[in-house]
C-alpha cells in the first residue's frame, strides 16, 4: 500500500490562489463601502426614516 494520499478535489495553483484571495478582498471592500454609504444617507436624512405618514 501506498502511504501517500491523493487530495481530495480541485487543488489551485499559488496564482489562482492568489487571485481568489485579490477577488474576496475586492467583494469585502464593496460591501464595506456600500454600508457606510447607506449608513451614511441614513444619518444625512435623519429620524425622518423610521416615520411614517399614517
Amino acid at each position: 500500500m501506498d502511504d501517500k494520499q491523493e487530495p481530495d478535489g480541485i487543488v489551485l495553483t499559488e496564482a489562482q490562489k492568489k487571485s481568489r484571495r485579490q477577488r474576496s478582498i475586492a467583494i469585502a471592500l464593496a460591501l464595506g463601502v456600500l454600508v457606510v454609504l447607506f449608513f451614511a444617507v441614513t444619518m444625512v436624512k435623519g429620524t425622518g426614516v423610521l416615520v411614517r405618514p399614517t
